[in-house]
């Protein structure tokens, strides 16, 4: 339900379980924590799903087995937030619950036009992963972090790209037409030299 294409130094992992809306079992978390680590050796890395839907977070039956508390999550968007390279989440449509986490691990986040953002850990009775809140309100601001995560709304694309949730909206193919195209540069620079510009954006 992962699948993973190496094109040289760019690597893309795909959520492939459209049946579902892309909804995240414990052992789909583990492939994605074990891909993110592993794609360290690569200069960018691309994170997208199938279908309309990014991700609708957790599955429901894994939900039932503690899957909402297990620190998979934590430590899938901490290899992502670690990545010495350029990381890229190409958002096919929705993202909502857990899996916001991994994008928000993301260095750039495009969408399309009818991507929408909500993660209701207040109405579920969670507590967001805990890196969440804090990658959240750096892009967003406090205030705004509390309006998702506190008051529950749903965000649409137009509004996450006002609010810095989300740097572009693409029309068409996010992941062929523009995820590929923003790596460009970093795929023909060298590992030093990618890294040491990241370290200096902190």
């Amino acid at each position: 339900m992962i699948r993973l294409e190496k094109d040289g130094d760019l690597w893309t992992a795909t959520i492939d379980r459209p049946d579902k809306a892309n909804s995240l079992t414990r052992q789909m978390l583990t492939d994605l924590a074990d891909i993110a680590l592993e794609a360290h050796t690569a200069k960018a890395f691309i994170l997208t799903g199938t279908g309309r839907v990014f991700s609708a977070g957790m599955d429901l039956d894994a939900a039932k087995e503690g899957l909402a508390t297990d620190p998979v999550w934590e430590r899938l968007s901490t290899a992502i937030a670690a990545h010495p390279g350029l990381t890229i989440c190409a958002l096919n449509g929705t993202l909502a619950g857990g899996a916001m986490g991994m994008a928000l691990a993301c260095d750039l986040r495009i969408c399309v036009p009818t991507a929408k953002f909500f993660y209701p850990v207040m109405k579920l009775g969670f507590l967001p992963q805990p890196s969440d809140p804090a990658r959240l309100a750096a892009l967003v601001g406090p205030a705004r972090a509390k309006l998702i995560l506190m008051a529950g709304q749903k965000v649409t694309a137009d509004e996450a790209v006002a609010m810095g949730l989300v740097e572009r909206i693409v029309e068409g193919d996010v992941l062929g037409d523009t995820a590929q195209a923003l790596a460009a540069d970093v795929l023909s620079a060298e590992p030093e030299h990618i890294a040491g510009i990241k370290a200096l954006i902190g």
